[in-house]
């Protein structure tokens, strides 16, 4: 039998159930959360079943409900129309609605009272982004709850129905300037180029691979993605997407038009994010979820530490604690494979190295805070601990060709941007065979310090301005692990200059461990109409061991660390789902040769 509750729920969202039932033909939807001279509150409080009448209790057929200047009726006969409710529960249903909203009508005009706050000086307003952050939670949560419990009334279960299909494009236009006064003397080695292929031989008469410091660079740039999250039921959900790539690069899903050999080549699609999860919390705004797989990043960041595209394989558990009314307790912690060592490694001899897997522990606790009406805030303590992913020292051997492997090789980073410090993994032993060291130097580079890092992050919101909201973000971010002084004894980069004026490599190390970060932003955040509009500003100052590289944001500086500098930003609404976007980006190196980059984009993005 059909509730009053299960009726306004589903006369609520009709407007939304496509995956449940078709609208009626000349339907007139009503907003959401509201049914014409019926109280909401009351309805959904209401949860007694409707008792049939005895004469509409037969099979006889009951005469159909004529039209009506309510809308309520209307929509019931509707329902009636498209096999959702018999004739004999819409005549019941109809009774009920207009027996109760009578009553309703009586008790508003008794009680009737303006909603005052308790100073007594205004009525109590909320503002239009809180107002659309509510509504789409609560049109999410609907959805979810139709499709779960079959309102559409199919005898057979449609899989379709548990799949909630999702998505975005993105074409970007990007310029990447560099100053004259760049150094393009050799001080900036690619080191992930270096450790991605076959070794180096530091012997060589040619330069290492190098990154781009003196030639500028334009470029088309395209960004696709689709997936869709599954409904399976009793908490459980799970969810797939794949994204267009350059590479297998974890911070970058950004495709080059023109890229991967050119000439109108197709390009390649990887599997972006796979993982289940399940919620053991009670609901009402607290939970208790836990993450398997590969999915988004769990924790509050700025991209300072972890780049906004990147994803985070392994487990993770997720709480949010209801303390006040005002205040809420949340935290995080994960245990996520950084690198696993290959099965057969090494490959090309019989008897195997020792694994060398890394790992990232990671755990943060924070609060949520609503301070008054149009203030709130969010804060954050952070524990990153990423074992083994420094390089080590492999032990004494002679490599004969390029293809001997050192038995800590699996050390050295399998991806990485610019910016940390780098020193030389394999430990060759002067020899005959290789002309007692000057030749055949064969060698891979490993990251030269731990990283552990501690994080202290920030976000106030005010929503004072109606439909705009003005944010501000900070960050910081310590290495507790950072060793300056034995960086200075093997460090390849990040040296200052020498002192008799050798050059910039020859130096003492001049890195360092911190990271600071702080943006402002004004706007519309949720960007959903014609003409809505979002500005940001922000700098940063990320030293070269501050933080892994890379993970960093891949757009500041070229990507990765060892760069300081600010960022402008705007975006505008061209429809609900279309918006444009431009940004600048100016950056310096803080140690190490001179390096100045700036960057502009222009971004058109679609969802759906």
């Amino acid at each position: 039998m059909y509730t009053t509750r299960n009726l306004i729920t589903v006369l609520a969202i009709l407007p939304s159930l496509h995956a449940v039932a078709q609208d009626a033909p000349n339907e007139v939807p009503l907003p959401l959360g509201t049914v014409p001279n019926v109280p909401i509150s009351e309805l959904l409080e209401s949860k007694e079943e409707i008792a049939l009448p005895d004469n509409l209790a037969s099979e006889t057929p009951t005469p159909a409900v004529s039209p009506s200047q309510n809308a309520t009726i209307n929509l019931i006969s509707a329902l009636v129309k498209k096999g959702v409710l018999t004739q004999a529960e819409a005549v019941a249903l109809i009774q009920q609605a207009e027996q109760e909203a009578t009553i309703a009508r009586s008790e508003a005009e008794a009680n009737a009272a303006p909603l005052i706050d308790p100073a007594g000086q205004h009525v109590t307003y909320i503002p239009e982004v809180v107002k659309n952050e509510m509504r789409d939670q609560i049109q999410q949560e609907l959805m979810a709850q139709a499709r779960e419990e079959n309102w559409g009334g199919n005898k057979t279960e449609d899989w379709t129905s548990r799949l909630i299909p999702f998505g975005d494009i993105r074409v970007r236009s990007e310029n990447i300037f560099f100053e004259d006064g760049n150094n393009n003397t050799g001080a900036f080695p690619d080191f992930a180029a270096i450790n991605s292929g076959s070794p180096f031989d530091t012997t060589g008469t040619v330069f290492s691979p190098q990154h781009n410091v003196d030639q500028d660079r334009y470029r088309a740039r395209l960004r696709a993605r689709a997936g869709a999250e599954i409904l399976l039921g009793d908490g459980f959900n799970a969810g797939v997407r794949v994204a267009t790539g350059d590479s297998n690069s974890p911070t970058s899903p950004n495709q080059t038009l023109g890229g991967s050999g050119g000439n109108f080549s197709k390009y390649s699609l990887w599997l972006d994010r796979a993982f289940i999860t399940y919620d053991a919390g009670p609901g009402d705004g607290e939970e208790l979820l836990f993450m398997a797989g590969r999915f988004d990043n769990p924790f509050f960041n700025s991209e300072v530490i972890f780049d906004d595209d990147l994803g985070f394989d392994g487990l993770a558990v997720r709480a949010n604690v209801k303390a006040t009314d005002d205040l809420s307790i949340f935290g995080t912690t994960g245990l996520f494979p950084v690198f696993n060592t290959a099965l057969n490694f090494a490959s090309n001899q019989p008897s195997k190295f020792e694994s060398n897997d890394k790992y990232l522990y990671a755990s943060q606790i924070g609060i949520n805070w609503k301070i008054d009406e149009d203030w709130t805030a969010k804060v954050a303590l952070g524990y990153y601990s990423f074992k083994d992913i420094e390089g080590k020292l492999s032990s004494p051997f002679v490599p004969l060709n390029s293809s001997d492997a050192g038995d800590t090789d699996t050390s050295r980073p399998g991806f990485a941007q610019r910016g940390n410090t780098y020193f030389p993994i394999r430990n060759i032993t002067p020899d005959p065979a290789n002309n007692n060291g000057t030749i055949n130097q064969f060698q891979y580079y490993g990251l030269a310090t731990p990283f552990e890092n501690f994080t202290f992050t920030a976000k106030i919101d005010y929503d004072g301005f109606d439909s705009i909201r003005f944010s501000a973000l900070a960050e910081a971010v310590k290495n507790v692990a950072f060793d300056k002084s034995a960086l200075n004894t093997n460090a390849v980069n990040n040296r200052g200059p020498d002192p008799d004026g050798a050059g910039p490599l020859l130096g003492n190390y001049d890195g360092g461990d911190m990271a600071y970060y702080t943006g402002f932003q004004i706007g519309k955040p949720q960007m959903e109409l014609f003409g809505d509009w979002l500005v940001s500003i922000g700098y940063r100052y990320v030293e070269s061991d501050a933080v892994v590289d890379g993970f960093a944001d891949s757009d500041f500086g070229g990507g990765g660390t060892n760069v300081k500098g600010y960022h402008l930003g705007a975006s505008f609404a061209l429809s609900p789902k279309v918006r444009i976007g431009v940004r600048w980006m100016s950056s310096d190196e803080i140690a190490g040769a001179p390096l100045s980059t700036d960057t502009f984009q222009l971004d058109l993005n679609a969802k759906f």
